[in-house]
């Protein structure tokens, strides 16, 4: 699949920004399955500094600093992404949950290079606290001896049929506990719900962020394709799994990650790879508005 994204971000100010720095993840990163083919950023006020940049987890990292005084800020973007269908896998090929928690434990010796880049992934983060309520409410996707991706197929079923998509409930420092009692909540909360639950066993997982292809949304009588969380960006998780690497999961709806996803950056939590945050001097209140079009192209 081929596909042109558009992304606009917008700030109104109540007052003037006499000074701001913002950084951006907008530039899909390069990955097995998808590749970015165009892309371009356009800035208003068109008087800034930009410096490009890759950050600590291999992703794009834009910064511009404003100087001027503005009292609005417009950031968009415009991209054009080929993404290919993943290689069909079965998860009682994948290895047992607790044999890839004793290979990520510390043992004192050399770990293999996809060992040690897996261990970033596998403690908490400032959004994704390790609880034991975390390890309490999964504990029934992880008996003994069950295959990692069963496991994890088993925990995105369950996310999916308990957790009710609800804007404006949480927000991003909604605490993840608080996020689990009210079972309520927007895509990145799904997803930070099931990263929580693997790394409470010791298991390496990661927040994705990009887009998801506009579609129907499915209900329980149709089976119809289900996409939630188009229209802006969205948040999905990659799981650990050997001997197939990463591989994602999208527990917002219920799928494994396939070429209606297109990735943009990865990390730890939603704080790693937010679209545009910054520090301002300045502006007080704001009004933000967030619009994205995800369109296939016809070839």
């Amino acid at each position: 699949m081929r596909y042109s994204i558009h992304h606009k971000t917008a700030y109104e100010y109540a007052s003037d920004v006499l000074h701001a720095h913002h950084i951006l993840h907008l530039v899909p990163r390069p990955a097995p399955f998808q590749q970015c083919l165009e892309h371009t950023i356009s800035v208003e006020p068109a008087t800034f500094r930009r410096r490009d940049e890759i950050d600590a987890f291999g992703n794009a990292l834009t910064r511009i600093e404003f100087e001027l005084p503005h009292r609005r800020l417009e950031v968009a973007t415009q991209m054009e992404v080929e993404v290919h269908p993943r290689p069909r896998v079965f998860a009682a090929h994948s290895m047992p949950w607790e044999r890839i928690c004793a290979d990520l434990a510390y043992h004192g010796g050399w770990p293999t290079r996809e060992n040690l880049q897996a261990c970033r992934f596998r403690h908490e983060s400032p959004y994704v606290r390790v609880k034991q309520e975390l390890t309490d409410y999964a504990a029934e996707c992880f008996p003994a001896g069950r295959p990692i991706l069963e496991c994890a197929d088993a925990l995105m079923v369950k996310l999916y049929r308990e957790m009710k998509y609800a804007k404006g409930e949480t927000t991003v420092r909604t605490p993840l506990l608080e996020v689990l009692k009210k079972r309520r909540g927007v895509c990145q909360d799904f997803a930070h719900l099931m990263i929580g639950c693997l790394r409470s066993r010791g298991l390496a997982a990661r927040y994705v962020s990009g887009y998801l292809r506009a579609g129907p949304t499915r209900s329980a009588e149709s089976g119809a394709s289900l996409t939630i969380g188009s229209g802006a960006s969205h948040a999905w998780v990659a799981v650990y799994t050997p001997p197939f690497g990463w591989l994602e999961f999208d527990p917002t709806n219920d799928v494994r990650v396939g070429t209606d996803h297109i990735a943009v950056a990865w990390g730890r939590d939603f704080g790693d790879v937010s679209p545009l945050h910054g520090v301002l001097l300045g502006g007080a209140i704001h009004e933000l508005s967030v619009s994205v079009t995800v369109e296939p192209i016809t070839q």
